[in-house]
C-alpha cells in the first residue's frame, strides 16, 4: 500500500501556473492558469496531496502573511515548496522611465529579501514542516523589456535602457543575483534547492519555454518544471520517502 504524502506550495505566478495566453486588441495581456500546472503534475506523478497557494504578483514579504494564514495546513504537510524572487527582483519601470536620474530600488531590496526568506523558512520549521526552495526560471531580457515598455514612447524607452547601462541583459543579471541568493540560503540553512534554472538553460533555446512577456513559463515551460521537480524528488526518494505513481 502506498504511503500518501501531503505537500503545500507558496510562491508567485510561476508557482500558481499562470501563463500568458494572448494579447487583446488593446495590447492588454490575457493571463490564464494552466489546466495542468507543474505543481498539479507533481502531485499526480508522485501520489501527493497538494495545496497550491501561489499568488500572481506575490513577493517574499507578502508570502510571510500568506504562510501564517495557512499555518494549520503547513503543520499538516510533510513538505513546503517555496518559489519567490521573480517579483522581488523587479523594478517600477514607469518610475525609472520618468526619472532615470533618481535612485531606484527593486521591489524587495536584496538584504530584505534574504531576511524575509530566512524568516519564512524559520516559520515553516516552527510549524513542524520541511521547506524546499525552487530556484527561478531565467528571463528572456529583450522580450521582457519590449513587454513592459510597449506603451512607452521612444524617449521613455531610451531612459530605461540608459538606466540599464545600455544592455537588456542587465535585467537578467539582476534577476540572477536573486536566484544565486536562493542557492546561498539553501546552503547556509541546510534547505534543499531544486535547480529549475539549469533545466531551462540546458535547452538549446530556452526562450521557447517562455511566454511573449519573457518572464512566465508557457505550458511547455510548466511541463519542463514538472519534469525537473519530479526528477529531483525521485532521485532523493530515500530522503523524502515519496513513492512515485504512473
Amino acid at each position: 500500500m502506498m504511503l500518501k504524502k501531503k505537500l503545500i506550495a507558496f510562491g508567485d505566478s510561476v508557482m500558481k501556473g499562470v501563463y500568458m495566453e494572448d494579447v487583446d486588441r488593446e495590447g492588454k495581456p490575457h493571463y490564464v492558469i494552466a489546466k495542468n500546472s507543474f505543481i498539479d503534475e507533481f502531485g499526480r506523478r508522485l501520489g501527493c496531496d497538494v495545496s497550491n497557494y501561489g499568488r500572481f504578483g506575490s513577493t517574499v514579504t507578502a508570502g510571510q502573511g500568506v504562510i501564517d494564514r495557512h499555518s494549520k495546513d503547513v503543520s499538516n504537510s510533510n513538505y513546503v515548496l517555496l518559489e519567490y524572487g521573480g517579483n522581488d527582483s523587479d523594478f517600477d519601470w514607469e518610475s525609472i522611465a520618468t526619472a532615470p536620474g533618481e535612485n531606484h530600488n527593486p521591489r524587495t531590496p536584496m538584504m530584505l529579501f534574504a531576511k524575509a526568506y530566512r524568516g519564512i523558512i524559520d516559520r515553516i520549521r516552527d510549524y513542524g514542516s520541511n521547506p524546499i526552495i525552487l530556484s527561478l526560471p531565467p528571463l528572456c531580457s529583450k522580450r521582457y523589456f519590449d513587454y513592459f515598455t510597449k506603451n512607452m514612447d521612444l524617449q521613455r524607452k531610451n531612459n530605461v535602457l540608459n538606466w540599464l547601462g545600455g544592455s537588456f541583459e542587465t535585467i537578467n543579471s539582476w534577476h540572477e543575483s536573486y536566484n544565486l541568493k536562493l542557492f546561498e540560503l539553501g546552503s547556509s540553512l541546510g534547505i534543499p534547492v531544486v535547480d529549475i534554472t539549469s533545466a531551462f538553460l540546458a535547452c538549446r533555446d530556452y526562450s521557447r519555454y517562455l511566454c511573449c512577456d519573457g518572464i512566465h513559463p508557457n505550458e511547455d515551460g510548466q511541463r519542463l518544471i514538472a519534469d525537473t521537480v519530479c526528477d529531483y524528488f525521485c532521485e532523493h526518494v530515500g530522503m523524502f520517502g515519496l513513492t512515485t505513481v504512473s
